[in-house]
């Protein structure tokens, strides 16, 4: 029996449909019931036969930190993908982060070890990469600097992938997976599927920062490859290209014959907008939507090294270009 933590997100709804056409023992967890016709929709931008696909899935309502409900998920699991995780880079929702991301993971792992899973996937982020110095391109090696500024959703992660590690000195069989901004559609309003419907609704602003892009059924392939493979307590960058905001937004608008983000952020500005959205959000007592870790990012390119990862599976990765045409295709057939 295979698991996938995380089955009504985009990574996991995408992996969901890939692995029921490889297998038919499949269980996901879902928190919100609502989110599973997401996933349905999701099969059908790939099938005419859905519904068949999507009902081979065995649905469990859990949520991650609730350690009793975590028991009748793992009966007879065998391999687990982890693709849960609560997204945030607001300061107000650190102590909600570390909850899901990090003592969530500690539960994921706790299980895999108690159960003797065979082998566990998890989905982290290029965001608990450390970063280079000369502008060289960061590769899985790269450290983590605890006394460099890190932005509140990178500091959970980063945790949970030291948990995720511990599972190797318990006698789990891991393969932890950092990939970039990742493009696939059916969350228009979280994910990357929230860029394609701000730019469409007429988003004015872009900054120049570069970093690393992956289309979200390359990123499943990988995991499914990695999970049959001999590869174990390894880790992997997942990248296909690098494009700066600006580059991926004209894409982006290109595509949905809309005007595409004119108005150039600069650092001065980033340095402006997030000492008044800090004042704003103290006043208002509203959440933060720019931080200054996150104001001093967006402006900076980060290279991303994938050669780890072609040289241990055949990867051969979708053009970055269609990745974002399918995606506006199909946000533009959502708005019909």
């Amino acid at each position: 029996m295979i698991l996938v933590t995380g089955g009504t997100g985009l990574v996991g709804s995408h992996l969901l449909y890939h692995l029921v056409q490889k297998t038919k023992a499949i269980r996901a967890i879902y928190r919100d019931h609502s989110k599973i016709k997401t996933v349905k929709t999701v099969f059908s931008y790939y099938c005419e036969d859905a519904t068949d696909l999507f009902n081979r899935i065995e649905w469990v309502a859990c949520d991650i930190t609730n350690i009793t409900q975590l028991d009748s998920a793992f009966t007879g699991v065998t391999h687990v993908y982890h693709c849960a995780a609560m997204v945030s880079f607001n300061p107000k929702d650190y102590h909600q982060l570390r909850n899901t991301n990090i003592e969530g993971t500690a539960n994921i792992v706790n299980y895999c070890i108690s159960n003797k899973v065979k082998k566990l996937c998890y989905v982290s982020s290029i965001a608990t990469l450390g970063k280079t110095n000369n502008h060289t391109a960061i590769n899985e090696n790269t450290e983590w600097n605890k006394d460099e500024p890190h932005h509140v959703y990178a500091i959970s992660k980063y945790g949970a992938d030291m948990e995720v590690w511990r599972a190797t000195q318990e006698g789990v069989d891991v393969v932890i997976i950092h990939p970039g901004i990742i493009i696939g559609p059916g969350y228009w309003n979280s994910s990357s599927g929230y860029i394609f419907k701000k730019i469409y609704n007429g988003f004015s602003y872009y900054t120049t920062g570069k970093t690393g892009y992956i289309d979200v059924n390359d990123l499943c392939n990988v995991m499914i490859k990695l999970m049959v493979s001999v590869s174990k307590n390894e880790a992997f960058i997942v990248v296909n290209t690098h494009l700066s905001f600006k580059d991926f937004s004209q894409k982006i608008a290109s595509h949905l014959n809309v005007k595409a983000p004119n108005k150039n952020v600069s650092n001065k500005m980033l340095n402006i907008a997030w000492r008044l959205d800090w004042l704003a959000s103290f006043i208002l007592r509203r959440k933060r939507t720019i931080t200054k870790t996150l104001a001093k990012n967006l402006n900076n390119d980060s290279i991303y090294d994938t050669s780890k990862l072609l040289n241990t599976i055949p990867v051969k990765f979708k053009p970055i270009d269609v990745s974002i045409a399918e995606t506006c295709q199909l946000f533009l057939n959502h708005l019909k």
